[in-house]
């Protein structure tokens, strides 16, 4: 059975509006290493067409992007992808797969059948597999900012508090720091 592996960008304050990080070289470089590390992404419906609207097309070539993020759409566009909807059901975005029904079961049957891990990217989804304990580590890009309005992580509430472990801290030159935290016994 594979981890589950809750990554995204954050700032200082908890929000995790795309457009608050600081999308350069490096932080790209960063979730290309754990994206090659994982066995296959997951994403909300939201995140999904969010990331479907831009990500092909720079993979394709068809818009201009500096090595790095090339690198990381082209490596995005051969991984399998899944979503869970219970709206959607065609995902025309190469690799792409609906996880409908219940949820604990759907993610879980993924764990099971991905030893290399899957990588989790989308917030909204991160609070109810929290809940559900299906989250194994969390790998956070702690961005330099204080947006100071949402979404923020975790805006819906947890029933309790989730105690964590620290694996790793890693500042990166830009003044972003990775954190890697796994769940806590």
């Amino acid at each position: 059975m594979g981890l589950l592996t809750f990554s995204i960008n954050l700032t200082l304050d908890g929000c995790v509006d795309h457009r608050e990080g600081i999308a350069d070289d490096e932080t790209h470089a960063f979730f290309t290493r754990l994206l090659d590390e994982s066995g296959a992404m997951l994403w909300g419906r939201v995140t999904y067409e969010m990331m479907e609207g831009y990500w092909p097309a720079v993979a394709r070539g068809d818009l201009e992007a500096p090595p790095a993020i090339h690198e990381w759409a082209v490596k995005l566009e051969a991984k399998p992808k899944y979503v869970v909807s219970s709206t959607r059901t065609d995902f025309s975005w190469t690799n792409s797969h609906r996880i409908a029904g219940d949820l604990r079961e759907g993610v879980q049957k993924l764990k099971d059948a991905t030893p290399a891990g899957v990588l989790l990217g989308s917030g909204k989804l991160a609070t109810e597999l929290d809940r559900l304990n299906l989250i194994d580590e969390y790998r956070l890009l702690i961005h330099p900012r204080i947006a100071g309005h949402g979404p923020t992580l975790y805006q819906d509430g947890l029933p309790r508090t989730r105690d964590l472990e620290l694996v790793s801290a890693e500042p990166l030159r830009n003044g972003v720091v990775a954190m890697h935290y796994r769940r806590a016994s």
